[in-house]
């Protein structure tokens, strides 16, 4: 795909991209479509087959290729399914995201809007009129809201709202929707020096939100006839995720409404609110722990579906359970707390018999159903893929978001448990390139846990040859597992001569509650055990060649990393991006304060022992190359800037990569390549023991 260009015409009137999109809804309702499609159709097939060409490595600059689809909302009446899709404009060296839809068949794309502003947060109104999108495009104070309509004609701005629109949702009439705001900043001042940063809240940073201040998130009622937006609920707590009754009179939601400070509780729970201003909020959840999720109300508004977080005694390694409650209150009934897995974003079945789920499992996540009263959960679609997003249409059919390990996530329409493919936004770079052999397997670590992975081979890999071989660490790990999804960093390292192994190690999701809860106490031992006993089965194998190892991940990934180089010699080369090795130092400047227990000096030696990197530098002889956002506040760059002093200071070969304006999650698509042609070049420089130099060194 061509860069995009950051410069098209933004502005009103009759532009050249108001004609496009003027033209693109009119096509949307005309019968001409199907015919032009047929035809097209037709003459591709009556056209001679371009000569087969050989398949090239995958690059780091195919990362600008990349097309993320995400956002999938399926209209009304069942014909069309509309989307986000975010695209690199190479120009701007930003993310972009414009609107698409598809036709239901499959056999209709229509890209909806192309600006250098980006479009998001697509949804029809309920009566199929309005197709509705949140842009700050047109110089808008943060996201607002803007209008497609049916009909025809271009999208219009709406709302006005101070700060911007977080998140929303349509009444069932369409005529009203309710807004997630922020409170509006009520300091206002002329002068260019930003004022002081004041803190009086005990959770007071937030990675990429930053410094949490006294604002909270609210919700508000939006008139669409009127145009007027009143608030529905205020106060020191948040409230989230808001879901209307299918009679449009009530407004459930998330929030935390706890007896004194709720940055210091993990109890969200569930309330509902009739939706009319000054009403009165009901507590329907009365679990002492996390009732999140999205939130989805029975089919007869007489249920409500919903995410309860089962953990140990204090909360910490939770798991999402599928619980229902009455809609009124009472006892909520939780329907999968006998499967050993987690699932999450319930969706109800037309005829409220059934509700829908994603299942997470061992490398993969799948769609399953269980009966609204309970029993047996059953499994629908998705063998070893990767699902994330999941709604049910009025007629049974879902439209899901699906990768798998040779595809990043596209549309699928799902019927009964036929997949059919919707969309096919990153066919066109996918089909020039070699990807690698990937492949599951299971080792075992010293004290005989078993470990489940994912190992990518080079597309050339010939059996009984050894590789060099790099041991990549998922972060989290309770968040996360390597799964059956399009991963490019591990397709990079496999298209320049690696062997890539991937475990699941002890503490990631997939396998269950005892996998996951297995490192409660904060043991990374256990952790390092499971994945030094992959390395061990790669080696035995005869996949792995033992004198060119190396090892690296990012977060988690890197705490680890920075771990195993202390501990082991065999690694050639290390990459830590974003991580820590001295939890003393993190304590207080990271965005975990709710989580972090007892403080250093009620048990000093615990946390001296939970910085075993950084107090035996002096036993690391690994190159490492250490790398990190300079505003990340989940892990701050300060751990990666420790090491790195720590390893030159003892003159072992090290690097220290500082991105600017960046978060825990690189963002800037130039970054990201950046990074990497340095993962690449250092581990062929200590790995491998070639010279291979980053661009523009």
């Amino acid at each position: 795909m061509p860069p995009r260009s950051g410069g098209e015409n933004a502005g009103t009137g009759a532009s050249p991209r108001s004609i496009i999109e003027r033209s693109l809804i009119w096509l949307l309702n005309s019968r001409i479509v199907h015919s032009l499609v047929r035809l097209a159709a037709l003459l591709a097939l009556a056209a001679p087959l371009p000569a087969h060409s050989a398949k090239r490595p995958l690059r780091s600059d195919d990362i600008y290729r990349l097309r993320d689809v995400h956002d999938p909302e399926r209209s009304p009446d069942g014909k069309w399914v509309a989307y986000a899709l975010s695209t690199v404009d190479t120009t701007r060296d930003k993310n972009s995201s414009d609107l698409w839809m598809v036709s239901w068949d499959g056999t209709q794309q229509i890209q909806l809007t192309n600006t250098p502003e980006s479009e998001s947060s697509p949804r029809w109104s309920p009566d199929g009129k309005w197709l509705s999108f949140l842009s700050s495009r047109q110089g808008g104070d943060g996201s607002q809201l803007w209008l497609f309509n049916r009909l025809g004609g271009e999208p219009m701005r709406v709302s006005n709202v101070a700060g911007g629109i977080d998140d929303y949702a349509w009444s069932p009439d369409s005529k009203r929707l309710v807004f997630v705001v922020s409170d509006p900043d009520t300091e206002s001042t002329k002068s260019a020096t930003k004022r002081p940063i004041v803190i009086d809240r005990y959770h007071f940073k937030s990675d990429p939100g930053g410094y949490l201040l006294a604002s909270h998130e609210h919700l508000a009622l939006f008139d669409l006839e009127s145009r007027r937006t009143e608030p529905l609920t205020s106060g020191s707590n948040d409230e989230t995720d808001p879901v209307w009754s299918p009679d449009g009179a009530r407004i459930a939601f998330v929030s935390k409404r706890v007896p004194g400070d709720p940055d210091r509780s993990e109890n969200d729970d569930i309330f509902v609110i009739d939706a009319k201003p000054g009403a009165e909020i009901k507590r329907l959840t009365r679990y002492d722990g996390e009732d999140d999720g999205r939130i989805a109300w029975s089919p007869d508004g007489s249920r409500i579906a919903y995410l309860t977080g089962i953990g140990l005694p204090d909360h910490s390694y939770r798991m999402w359970k599928l619980a229902v409650i009455s809609s009124s209150g009472g006892a909520a009934t939780v329907l999968t707390e006998a499967l050993d897995r987690q699932v999450i974003q319930p969706a109800w079945s037309p005829d409220g018999a059934s509700i829908y789920m994603l299942e997470e499992d061992d490398r993969s996540q799948y769609v399953a159903k269980i009966a609204a009263s309970g029993g047996p959960v059953e499994r629908v679609a998705g063998d070893k893929h990767m699902i994330t997003s999941l709604d049910i249409g009025r007629d049974g059919g879902a439209t899901l978001l699906m990768a798998s390990d040779s595809a990043p996530p596209e549309l699928y329409a799902l019927e009964g448990t036929t997949l059919r493919r919707l969309t096919h936004q990153n066919d066109a770079w996918l089909g020039d390139v070699q990807l690698g052999i990937t492949e599951e397997f299971s080792s075992r670590s010293k004290d005989g846990w078993e470990v489940h992975g994912i190992m990518v081979k080079p597309a050339s890999y010939i059996a009984g040859r050894r590789y060099p071989t790099l041991l990549r660490i998922h972060g989290g790990p309770s968040c996360c597992q390597d799964s059956h999804a399009f991963n490019i960093e591990r397709e990079l390292f496999a298209a320049n001569g690696y062997v890539v192994i991937a475990p699941n190690y002890r503490g990631s999701r997939g396998r269950g509650a005892a996998h996951q809860r297995a490192i409660s106490g904060g043991d990374k031992g256990k952790e390092v055990l499971d994945l030094l006993g992959a390395v061990d089965y790669a080696v035995k194998i005869g996949v792995a060649d033992p004198d060119h190892l190396g090892v690296g991940g990012w977060s988690n990934g890197a705490i680890l990393t920075d771990r195993i180089i202390a501990i082991d010699h065999r690694f050639k080369g290390a990459i830590a991006g974003a991580g820590s090795a001295n939890a003393l130092a993190m304590y207080g400047t990271d965005q975990y304060t709710p989580k972090s227990g007892t403080g250093p000096w009620q048990d000093p030696q615990k946390w001296i022992d939970r910085s075993y990197p950084f107090f035996h530098a002096n036993q690391i002889t690994t190159p490492t190359l250490f790398l990190g956002g300079d505003r990340d506040f989940n892990v701050p760059i300060a751990g990666s800037e420790q090491m790195y002093v720590a390893l030159r200071s003892l003159g072992v070969p090290s690097e220290l990569i500082i991105y600017p304006d960046q978060h825990h999650n690189i963002s800037t698509p130039s970054y990201k390549k950046d990074r990497l042609d340095r993962y690449v070049a250092w581990y062929d420089r200590y790995v491998k023991g070639t010279t291979a130099l980053v661009e523009g060194r």
